[in-house]
């Protein structure tokens, strides 16, 4: 197992609540994606490095050429990230039944979109792990295409690039720069070990303040 292997694994015991907590002390407090952007199923979860995508509206695509574009980003998604997507755009669906069976078999471990997905009865029961905005049946066909793989992208002012960390639960979505996600994760797991005293306290009758007190954690 790789670093970045062993960071996804760590990165998937955690949840979004402590990530931030550690991050907001140590001075990242906005690394949050929009709470617009929600999970098809609220029990996914999903940790791991980012993969970025950007795409733009382009009505002078055919269908052909905007299907191939659409099937080239796919080829190029690597196996064992997330894909981000930045689509530019709040009409369209980013994201479909083939497209996720096709990286489920690549071994993508889910796609965050601030943009639109439709057939999602379908993805939930592949159990592909999807975030997004909005539903739509209306596809990319003739109209968008990625324009960069990759690359830097702002999604709710937060600068998200390939390389850095994703975690994903009901709460919502944090990013974690490449060059601090060993410190948050581990914080995030002494965090984590001080919870369970906390909680141990509670359940043996400690008064709330006391425990505080004791931990400094709440």
């Amino acid at each position: 197992m790789n670093k970045t292997e062993e960071f996804a694994e760590r990165l998937s015991k955690c949840y979004t609540g402590a990530v931030y907590d550690v991050m907001r002390n140590m001075g990242l407090p906005d690394q949050l994606l929009p709470n617009h952007i929600r999970p098809l199923n609220l029990q996914h979860k999903i940790a791991g490095p980012v993969f970025t995508i950007s795409g733009k509206i382009d009505r002078s695509l055919d269908k052909d050429s905007s299907l191939l574009k659409w099937c080239e980003m796919l080829s190029k998604a690597p196996t064992g990230h997330v894909l981000i997507c930045q689509p530019n755009d709040d009409t369209l669906a980013h994201m479909g039944e083939l497209s996720a069976e096709t990286l489920t078999f690549k071994g993508v471990l889910g796609y965050i979109v601030d943009g639109g997905c439709r057939d999602s009865a379908f993805i939930e029961e592949i159990g592909f792990p999807v975030y997004c905005s909005y539903f739509t049946p209306r596809d990319v066909v003739s109209v968008w295409y990625a324009t960069e793989l990759g690359g830097e992208i702002c999604i709710g002012g937060v600068r998200i690039s390939s390389g850095d960390f994703v975690l994903a639960d009901r709460d919502g979505v944090i990013i974690i720069p490449q060059d601090v996600v060993q410190e948050v994760l581990e914080k995030t797991e002494e965090v984590l070990l001080t919870e369970n005293l906390v909680r141990k306290a509670i359940l043996s009758g400690t008064d709330p303040v006391d425990a505080y007190l004791q931990f400094r954690k709440f």
